[in-house]
């Protein structure tokens, strides 16, 4: 081993960095590559918005849904460009197709025909997300007309809007499946990622700009380090289930041990994505409702849009208790679709495994989901916790910037789980190494 190579195995040497891992490297750049192409679409504006106007309508949205919409769009809302509506769209579209797919049985058949099934359910997402882009496109193209922030109005302006917003939607889906494939990480949390941190400087500029207490801004600093602990924590966080391998005799006389081994779960089987789901079927009907609250002679639908935006803001008593209630559900139901006791127990029976105690079959099933239940409940009272606290500190201090708990759990676990992929990577590339230099 040479002198610029450490006892871990990883060159010092960046260029020897690159050439020992090359797939590595040319992914990484791959991520870099689209998140850049993210960022400059984020800049090309609709065509006939009045940017003097939608400056206006901005500057007293900050605290509203429409200021955590625009968060979630790394700006692109307020700057109303073609990537306005996000990926929202796709995570609603994603949501409709799981759900229907734990009910529909010609579609849960699909989920378990495996890479050919998983096509299928791809391309109806797809499909849900184009409906749904389109859909949204319409109404906050209207929205932006009855508001007066647009130069012109009619088809002129509209066919064109429509068009642009639904293309960004459907290249940013398009973008994140491509990161998914050729880059690190998954590519849609990686976009968000994105949003939220080119948000974040701005946002927290903005605190600081309206002359807070140095006690208050001491105390959140000091909150949000401790959340960001915790939540590495109960990421990290695993139930191991012991299973034990039965004894086996092979070759006439010679029995082999019994292994013993365990079956790791995970506190927080969902990951993120409860949060996101929730916060996308909150965000829909309040932007709406705010769009349309902009017109200047609003009708009756209108009025009654506006009535739900209102209602529906950020911090609010309903929004607190719809937005906790939505992400408890979504634990339970994403962690359903993720791990299927039944299936698992079926697995180590027929692999001569079985738990401690427990008799394989029916009984491993029944143990393994009085199991998850119970870290299933831990683990959605964890994620109401950590979205739902920073929003009361924040509406009780009066913090203006919207980087709640669901933002930063969301920076933290996209982190966490590039971090874990890329080890991934070069832990690959280790054993690829050794492999060989035992072969020579």
């Amino acid at each position: 081993m040479s002198k610029s190579t450490p006892k871990s195995g990883i060159p010092l040497n960046p260029l020897a960095f690159i050439r020992k891992y090359d797939e590595l490297w040319h992914r990484m750049l791959f991520l870099l590559g689209a998140l850049v192409v993210y960022r400059l679409g984020s800049h090309i504006p609709v065509p006939g918005m009045n940017p003097i106007r939608l400056a206006q309508f901005f500057d007293g949205s900050q605290n509203t849904f429409l200021g955590m919409f625009n968060m979630f769009s790394g700006g692109a809302l307020e700057r109303m460009s073609i990537m306005a509506l996000g990926i929202m769209p796709y995570i609603s579209a994603s949501i409709v197709v799981q759900m229907m797919s734990a009910v529909i049985p010609s579609l849960d058949a699909l989920k378990k025909e495996g890479e050919s099934g998983r096509r299928i359910l791809n391309k109806y997402t797809r499909q849900g997300t184009l409906a749904l882009a389109f859909v949204q496109a319409v109404g906050m193209s209207a929205g932006l007309v009855a508001g007066g922030l647009t130069l012109s109005s009619g088809l002129t302006f509209m066919i064109p809007a429509v068009t642009s917003l639904v293309a960004g939607a459907m290249f940013l889906m398009w973008l994140g499946e491509q990161i998914t494939e050729r880059g690190i990480g998954n590519g849609i949390s990686m976009l968000i990622f994105a949003s939220i941190v080119s948000s974040a400087p701005g946002m927290i500029a903005g605190a600081f700009s309206q002359d807070m207490n140095l006690m208050v801004v001491l105390i959140f600093a000091l909150l949000g380090l401790a959340v960001t602990a915790g939540i590495v924590y109960i990421e990290r966080a695993q139930r191991r289930v012991p299973v034990n391998y039965a004894q086996k005799q092979q070759e006439g006389r010679k029995v082999y041990a019994q292994q013993q081994s365990h079956l790791p779960l995970k506190l927080n089987m969902a990951g993120v994505i409860p949060a996101i789901f929730a916060s996308s079927l909150l965000m829909l009907p309040a932007s709406l409702g705010q769009w349309a609250g902009s017109s200047t002679n609003p009708t009756t639908l209108q009025n009654i849009m506006q009535n739900i935006s209102l209602i529906l803001q950020p911090g609010s008593p309903l929004y607190l208790l719809l937005f906790g209630v939505l992400i408890i559900f979504f634990c339970y139901f994403y962690t359903a679709l993720m791990f299927n006791p039944g299936e698992v127990a079926e697995n180590l029976k027929r692999s001569g495994a079985y738990i401690p105690g427990i008799r394989p079959g029916q009984q491993t099933k029944r143990y393994l989901d009085f199991v998850l239940n119970r870290l299933t409940f831990i683990g959605a009272m964890y994620m109401a916790i950590i979205c739902l606290m920073p929003m009361v500190i924040q509406t009780s201090f009066g913090v203006p910037f919207q980087l709640g708990g669901a933002s930063l759990l969301i920076m933290v676990v996209v982190l966490m789980d590039f971090i874990a992929q890329v080890q991934a990577h070069l832990m690959t590339h280790q054993y690829h190494d050794q492999t060989l230099i035992q072969s020579k």
